[in-house]
């Protein structure tokens, strides 16, 4: 494997241990949250989309170049070549060869084109997870605020025995009721779309498995094609 595809494969392998740190379920929203808005990671915000951007752009180069040099020596539907080939055993072997490796390198380049779109939409659903938890327990303690503030209004009112405090009474505690009713709706609003955040990521985490396992069944496809090559080498 030359220097190139060596380095995308290592970057292939780097994402899946990406991928697999992000969806372990004992690191919490919250803290990856944290790490994405550290002081260190918004110095590099911009360059983090510059290197994003270039790192896509080599790769779907690369993907275009493993392409050509397939379609360049994937001769099965030409009846011409292939004759010529059978005429020539070492050139076949050696073309067989070729395309092998440039259907590995196509595997490898496609799945970390997909990867890498994989953890950019794990990140932005961590983040938006951990802004809907924010949110649900700033509702949560404004809830029991406005509880607490309506039963001191409530004890307020049965002690006093002015009708002018009384009116002001009730009229705090009317807007405090308001208050309160709001905040239970925004309470289960939030929670209602942290459920929904919550089997988004699920369901991403379970087409993640389905892939992953997809990959490790082409690697041993590879892995296999590779011994027939090198059989085939010995017998010559």
């Amino acid at each position: 494997m030359s220097f190139q595809w060596g380095l995308i494969a290592t970057f292939l392998y780097v994402e899946i241990a990406v991928v697999f740190l992000l969806l372990l379920p004992f690191i919490s929203a919250q803290r990856w949250n944290k790490l994405f808005k550290s002081s260190f990671l918004r110095g590099l915000g911009q360059q983090v989309h510059i290197y994003f951007y270039v790192i896509l752009a080599f790769l779907v180069l690369c993907l275009f170049d493993a392409i050509r040099e397939m379609r360049k020596y994937d001769v099965g539907h030409d009846g011409k070549a292939k004759e010529q080939q059978h005429q020539h055993l070492e050139q076949e072997l050696r073309n067989s060869m070729v395309l092998f490796r440039a259907q590995r390198n196509f595997y490898i380049t496609g799945f970390s084109l997909f990867l890498i779109f994989v953890i950019r939409r794990l990140m932005t659903l961590l983040a938006a997870q951990a802004t809907l938890a924010a949110s649900s327990e700033a509702a949560i303690r404004q809830a029991a605020s406005a509880s607490k503030a309506a039963e001191d209004l409530l004890a307020q009112k049965e002690s006093t025995a002015s009708d002018e405090n009384t009116k002001e009474v009730e009229e705090n505690f009317s807007k405090l009721k308001e208050e309160l009713d709001e905040a239970r709706k925004e309470r289960t609003q939030a929670v209602k779309d942290l459920e929904a955040f919550k089997s988004q990521s699920e369901g991403v985490a379970r087409e993640y498995d389905r892939l992953a396992d997809e990959h490790s069944k082409l690697l041993k496809k590879l892995a296999i094609l590779e011994g027939e090559c090198a059989g085939d080498k010995k017998d010559d």
